[in-house]
């Protein structure tokens, strides 16, 4: 059975592991992105990530779900905030096919976690579905028909830009707010309030903590109907460590987001929360590899 490295790169870890051509991880494992060191650094983790795995597993192909735009014909990445520096212009997949002699393909880490929701998770049959990561900011994707939607230039439901509340998406409504604005109502330190501890005392019926979820929440619910109104999903997926909260979380969310829908649009738009956890990018970069490499 063939197999093939995956490997998915974020702000904080990398993850990746060895899945074979049935879908299933044979072995993961992770080691910290270290972001600041730039897009150089990454490149040769990745190449020392693969390297590891050719004698044991003899891979068929690379599989890559990166933080950042991706052109997906080229296998690079375009643009990329400052959380890595010197990141844009990494030429992933020209770099690891001359060395490997293996394909490669690249694709952005929201899509490949969508992708993952659409194919084997939270989405499977779904015609139109709007799969969105809330974490240190809030990044999206369409996909139609289980195929995802790029866009003219590859930019796609770059959701967490849309503008708010002479703010942004992801500015008022992303995790990472969530811990400031809890902080700094308690005037306290910020590493004192991650979401797992702000959820927690919220059940146990912390005002502050509650105050501060609902808000986020009716944010997310505005956010998701704006962009419900364009493209009208059948299914919206969510994703992100702080979903792991969905009996909180889910509630409250549809409450928002159906009271900013018009009831006919409401009616027929279910909210899912992701399946596949960590293992999404590594799972829809897989996905993405085979569609590309099959096409």
């Amino acid at each position: 059975m063939k197999k093939y490295v995956s490997i998915d790169i974020g702000g904080t870890a990398i993850k990746y592991g060895v899945i074979d051509e049935s879908g299933s991880i044979v072995v993961k494992d992770k080691m910290d992105t270290e972001a600041y060191k730039g897009g150089p650094e990454i490149l040769k983790k990745v190449t020392g990530i693969v390297a590891g795995y050719m004698d044991t597993y003899e891979p068929s192909g690379i599989a890559i779900s990166t933080a950042g735009m991706v052109d997906v014909e080229k296998g690079e990445i375009f643009y990329s905030a400052p959380l890595i520096p010197n990141y844009a212009g990494t030429q992933f997949k020209k770099v690891l096919e001359e060395k490997f002699r293996v394909p490669c393909e690249v694709e952005n880490d929201v899509n490949c976690a969508g992708l993952a929701e659409s194919v084997s998770g939270a989405g499977v049959g779904s015609s139109v579905t709007l799969c969105l990561t809330i974490g240190t900011g809030i990044g999206g994707c369409i996909l139609i028909d289980g195929h995802v939607f790029h866009g003219y230039s590859n930019s796609a439901c770059e959701a967490g830009y849309m503008h708010m509340f002479d703010s942004d998406f992801q500015t008022l409504g992303a995790t990472s707010i969530l811990t400031k604005k809890v902080a700094a109502r308690k005037e306290e330190r910020e590493e004192k309030w991650d979401g797992y501890h702000i959820f927690e005392a919220a059940k146990a019926g912390d005002e502050v903590c509650i105050r501060a979820i609902d808000e986020m929440a009716e944010v997310l619910g505005r956010g998701i109907a704006n962009i419900c109104y364009v493209i009208n999903p059948e299914v919206v997926v969510l994703g992100g460590g702080v979903m792991a909260q969905e009996e909180y979380l889910k509630p409250r969310i549809e409450k928002s987001l159906k009271g900013h829908l018009v009831p006919s649009i409401a009616d027929k738009t279910k909210l899912a929360f992701a399946k596949h956890q960590n293992d999404a990018g590594m799972l829809g970069a897989y996905y993405n590899y085979q569609n590309r490499q099959c096409r």
